[in-house]
């Protein structure tokens, strides 16, 4: 049997490997995916946790694939049931040089359907990818660490690459763009989990307008030995947020449940520091807390709150914090 990696891609288009899909996805549900780099890695960021085989960064894609080529496939694959066209690839989609021309056409022939990237930021630097991702629907940035050496240890970035300038180019995107933003940080032990890595995310986040800040670990086999953090940890650190954040857990590795009962008092008190997931409160709450919650929102003390395709539970009244963004 022929390697994928041994195959041109032409041989990739033919046995279809552009369009995969539809996965159901927890977070941006059923979604259609483009891979704009279908024949090999090709990415600006060599990261510790991620799942393909390390490799020389890159700051533009020596092989592509003609737009026409994956519209024509994508029509083929498209249909009413797909919430979402996800653009991602083996590495960085934005390095593809004729994004912009593709997401036009993809417009024009999406209908209802959501479009999505899935990015490391990295390239919003340059003003045509900018204003090319203004014209989809969601955008989900990676932003793992703000401190040049942590960023640099974490996602080991093409060296033409300044986290600083990624940064303010997030923020001024956060305030043009008008669909849904997802900001998502992968916390990788001993590296971006420290308490002032942590306190100095928070600040740059509350200048970002974000839909949702997604917070997870490594949950696949890494590129490199790393290891990421657990559950609990994740939720420690989800409090160490500003509660004004849309901060939610998108990761359950190493998720052990801790039951424990709690209070209708202390239920809102939790909520109103951190709004909760039925998959939270699954891990958080026992049978009896669970049961103090219906109790809560049958007396519409606590409401729910959709985003995306995830529903939080929040307080209904006096809270100080601002709702998470829909």
């Amino acid at each position: 049997m022929q390697s994928i990696l041994s195959m041109s891609v032409t041989e990739l288009v033919e046995k279809n490997n552009i369009i995969f899909g539809p996965v159901n996805s927890r977070r941006f549900g059923m979604s259609l995916g483009i891979d704009l780099s279908p024949a090999f890695k090709q990415c600006n960021f060599d990261c510790l946790y991620c799942e393909l085989a390390p490799s020389a960064t890159v700051d533009k894609q020596k092989e592509t694939v003609s737009v026409n080529t994956i519209i024509t496939e994508l029509k083929k694959h498209l249909h009413d049931k797909i919430d979402a066209i996800t653009l991602t690839a083996n590495g960085e989609p934005t390095l593809y040089p004729y994004l912009d021309e593709l997401i036009q056409e993809i417009n024009k022939i999406k209908g209802n359907t959501a479009t999505l990237i899935l990015t490391n930021s990295a390239t919003l630097v340059d003003e045509k990818v900018f204003s090319s991702l203004l014209h989809l629907d969601e955008v989900k940035l990676s932003l793992d660490a703000v401190s040049a050496d942590i960023f640099k240890k974490i996602d080991r970035p093409h060296q033409s690459i300044d986290i600083n300038a990624i940064v303010e180019k997030v923020i001024n995107f956060s305030h043009l763009f008008t669909g849904k933003l997802y900001i998502e940080i992968l916390f990788v032990h001993g590296l971006n989990d420290t308490k002032e890595e942590i306190a100095k995310l928070n600040a740059v986040l509350q200048k970002i307008k974000a839909t949702r800040v997604d917070i997870g670990t490594i949950d696949r086999p890494p590129a490199y030995p790393v290891v990421g953090v657990s559950y609990k940890e994740l939720h420690e650190i989800a409090l160490a947020f500003d509660k004004e954040l849309p901060i939610h857990i998108a990761s359950r590795v190493h998720a052990e449940p801790n039951n424990t009962y709690h209070t209708k008092d202390e239920i809102l008190n939790t909520l109103d520091k951190r709004p909760l997931t039925m998959e939270d409160i699954d891990l958080l709450f026992d049978a009896k807390s669970k049961e103090n919650l219906q109790e809560l929102l049958s007396s519409n003390a606590v409401t729910l709150n959709k985003v995306g395709n995830l529903t939080f539970y929040i307080p209904s009244k006096n809270i100080k914090r601002k709702r998470i963004h829909v």
